[in-house]
């Protein structure tokens, strides 16, 4: 671990070329840089300086909150200012501009029940390069909301045969079930990794004495190498969390074809179909589901009806919007993030649902 962290972090210790049997992979990253979790910033800077061992073909802003593709553009521009040096270790290395070409703005809301929404420039840019002539894989890194990969299978279903998923699950799949849940009815046969807590490994436990803790690592190998160091230090106080950089490990050292053998971005069995669990009532604490599954609560409405009727359900920091599926029912899906008993409550103008309340155990 201490080598690959030093290789992983240190400007100084750049070295190209280091993919899996010079195989350079072509990839696109989906990433909610600025929104809810500030740690992309640093995984955009990791993977920017790897730009030499990979094509990078789309970087798309896909953010739950207020985050937008000038987040990407912004590490761009810091990106700039080293690319002069970056280009003596490697003439690979992209120009700022050719990255910002490719720099698009996706889906910027969680998607309806419907798992989808409307296509948008990052939806558009990954069926554009899902279907030009090139033998490889194309390689999409989800980051953030996975709202534009499942529009772009949806406009272009054609595409699947060519498209490997790395899917940073957890907290993501907490916010966008209803996207996640649409490619899993629809398009099973996926080449998809779901890693819902490999990121942890990266910033969780291990050796953190002396000179490997997650901060004093980054004051010692990090800060001071470059703008890109500077501004990776810049971030979350200069503390290593890098949540999502497990996809791009994944990447540059692994089997691409059987994630069931170690490599840098985790080990995986294979599933075969993905917990969705179906509660035809309000639940309890006695009610248990999978940790990072899909819970689908479907409530029976009463005879008479708001004219525009309304529901919600919180739980933890959500408030999930219900469906109302015109079968009678209003519906709610929800992806627990941690193995606990989680309470939650109705907020409606039906009287009949509005303060009712429940749980759930993951």
């Amino acid at each position: 671990m201490k080598f690959l962290l030093i290789l992983l972090l240190s400007t100084s210790l750049l070295i190209t070329g280091c993919s899996n049997d010079e195989v350079r992979h072509r990839v696109i990253v989906s990433t909610d840089i600025g929104g809810t979790d500030p740690d992309d910033f640093q995984s955009m800077v990791h993977l920017l300086l790897y730009a030499d061992s990979i094509d990078i073909e789309g970087l798309i802003s896909s953010p739950f909150g207020p985050g937008r593709k000038q987040d990407i553009l912004d590490v761009i521009d810091v990106y700039a200012v080293d690319y002069p040096k970056l280009k003596n270790h490697s003439a690979r290395y992209p120009t700022a501009d050719a990255l910002r070409q490719i720099t698009k703005q996706g889906e910027t809301q969680t998607a309806p029940y419907a798992g989808i929404r409307q296509a948008t420039a990052g939806s558009n840019w990954i069926i554009e390069r899902a279907r030009i002539d090139d033998p490889r894989p194309l390689n999409i890194l989800v980051w953030g909301g996975i709202e534009d990969l499942a529009q772009a299978l949806h406009d272009a279903p054609d595409i699947l045969p060519k498209l490997r998923v790395y899917y940073i699950g957890g907290p993501n799949k907490k916010w966008g079930p209803d996207a996640y849940q649409y490619i899993a009815d629809n398009f099973p046969s996926l080449f998809i990794i779901e890693s819902n807590a490999t990121y942890r490994g990266w910033f969780v436990g291990g050796n953190q004495g002396e000179d490997w803790g997650n901060t004093t690592f980054v004051t010692k190998n990090v800060a001071g190498h470059g703008a890109l160091g500077d501004y990776f230090v810049g971030h979350l106080g200069g503390e290593i969390k890098m949540g999502d950089t497990p996809s791009l490990a994944w990447l540059l050292k692994g089997n691409q074809e059987d994630p069931s053998q170690p490599g840098w971005g985790g080990q995986y069995v294979r599933t075969w179909t993905r917990s969705h669990t179906v509660f035809e009532r309000l639940t309890t604490a006695k009610d248990e589901i999978e940790e990072f599954s899909v819970m689908e609560l479907v409530l029976a409405l009463p005879d008479n009806l708001p004219t525009q009727p309304e529901a919600k359900l919180l739980i933890e920091n959500l408030a999930l919007i219900g469906h109302f599926d015109g079968k009678g029912n209003v519906r709610f899906r929800y992806s627990p993030k941690a193995a606990k008993t989680f309470t939650y409550a109705l907020q409606s103008n039906i009287a009949e649902l509005h303060g009712q309340t429940g749980a759930i155990t993951a």
